[in-house]
């Protein structure tokens, strides 16, 4: 029986039953046939069972967001946010674009006939969801799935496995069928063998690189299941010299050491313009030095431990390439006192970190953030381009204008201007190059979940 670590002490924290191959493909079967009497009840019904099942889940977060806390370490009060804020709003957002979403699309009249086009569901989609947000990720192919008229096989990454449980339970609570949204605790052997066997309409995948490739891999070896994937970040921050600059300080170290700088789209590169870049570099230094690292079931924990810590270990290395090729840190990580265990880590924030190093060019998914210097908005352009991710960027200014000069040029999924490290569930959420490819939320989303259908009806 598998064993879930905690990051908080290196103890097990939770163990689960895993799925042999028979008993998953008895799960994806019951889901198959879930699914045919699924996808004829009313968009209004599902609609409703869509919202009541975010409530459903709800009434045990006491319970919930401390156990997800105990899997991945990030702070309880982060846990409850995850659920509170972000899910609810992407929820409810999903909720309301679905109508004009999975509207039949009729073509112009022309006499004697009747012509549409429908979206209709793929059947079964594997949601395969990372561990860093075990709420949000699943969130938005799951519930644009179900409204969509699919049934789901919900797995989680093996650290917050039982993640899948809750959101299963919560559906089944809210009256949804059995079978239409359910857990899938199997391991990544089991994965590819049922990719292999084309029993899933459509699978979307969100984590890293490798397990993307092999996720594709796995999914068009048989056959042309289509895939959406979200890979992660480097995500860069450009600061103008007009930006406000008390937001552009706060935003890059939020939107960096936020979940402990777990987030696929948090801030891991800042490019600040040379004029200001002293001063903004003090600045953010005096609020990293603010954080409380510590165990994040205690209240005032503000920075708890990342995921293990084989994660920690390669921030630290990823900090050491970057002072060792010239890079100046800019905080004492001596500061903290830090808990055993291993996966505990001192905010790091490093001046001048040279382009070339490591923090500067490789997901870090961790408390460090890299910060150096442009000259012109040419060197700023570049200097963001300059990486295998394409996620999301940000500029930082209060001259519009030259944002939307600059925006069309950052090779990213989505550009924001004066902020940062936010999915806007009304917009498309995807990238280019290592951050995947497809689209989530927005209209876009159900399209991935959904296929057309013509209908030409040549009237008597």
């Amino acid at each position: 029986m598998p064993s879930i670590i905690s990051p908080i002490d290196g103890q097990t924290a939770f163990t689960y039953q895993e799925l042999s191959l028979e008993a998953a493909r008895a799960a994806v079967a019951k889901a198959h046939e879930a699914q045919r009497a699924w996808r004829r009840v009313s968009l209004a019904e599902r609609k409703r069972l869509c919202l009541a099942a975010w409530a459903a889940y709800g009434k045990h977060l006491d319970d919930y967001a401390p156990a997800i806390s105990r899997m991945m370490g990030k702070p309880v009060g982060q846990a409850r946010g995850e659920y509170e804020r972000s899910m609810k709003e992407r929820v409810e957002s999903l909720v309301a674009q679905s109508g004009d979403a999975l509207a039949d699309r009729k073509a112009e009249d022309k006499a004697g006939f009747d012509r549409w086009v429908a979206r209709e569901p793929v059947g079964v989609v594997l949601v395969v969801a990372a561990w860093n947000y075990p709420l949000l990720v699943p969130t938005n192919a799951l519930f644009a799935a179900v409204l969509g008229g699919n049934a789901v096989a919900l797995k989680h990454a093996p650290q917050t496995m039982q993640v899948g449980d809750q959101i299963a339970r919560a559906f089944r609570d809210a009256g949804v069928p059995e079978g239409i949204v359910t857990a899938l605790p199997i391991s990544h052997e089991v994965t590819a063998s049922l990719l292999a066997e084309r029993v899933f309409g459509f699978v979307s995948f969100t984590g890293s690189v490798r397990g993307g490739h092999e996720v594709y891999r796995a999914a068009a070896a048989e056959g042309f299941v289509p895939v959406g994937l979200e890979l992660g970040g480097k995500d860069a921050m450009v600061v103008m010299p007009d930006a406000d600059f008390d937001a552009a300080v706060e935003n890059a170290v939020d939107g960096s050491f936020y979940n402990s700088g777990q987030s696929c789209c948090a801030v891991e590169r800042v490019y600040v313009h040379a004029s200001i870049a002293d001063r903004f570099i003090e600045a953010c230094g005096a609020l990293v030095r603010k954080y409380v690292v510590g165990d994040p079931l205690v209240d005032g924990t503000t920075l708890g431990p990342v995921v293990s810590a084989a994660s920690a270990e390669r921030v630290r290395a990823q900090v050491a390439d970057a002072v060792a090729k010239g890079g100046k840190r800019v905080v004492d990580p001596t500061q903290w006192k830090l808990p055993s265990g291993g996966a505990y880590l001192a905010p790091e924030l490093i001046a001048h970190a040279p382009q070339g190093s490591l923090l500067m060019q490789e997901e870090t998914f961790g408390p460090a953030l890299g910060i150096t210097t442009f000259g012109d908005d040419a060197e700023a352009i570049r200097l963001a381009n300059d990486s295998k991710y394409g996620l999301t960027a940000s500029i930082w200014t209060k001259d519009v204008e030259r944002a939307r000069q600059m925006a069309p040029e950052l090779d990213v999924g989505t550009v924001f201007l004066n902020r940062c490290d936010y999915l806007d569930p009304q917009l498309a959420w995807t990238g280019v190059k290592d951050s995947g490819m497809g689209a989530s939320l927005s209209p876009l989303g159900f399209a991935a979940v959904t296929r057309p259908k013509s209908y030409h009806f040549k009237l008597p």
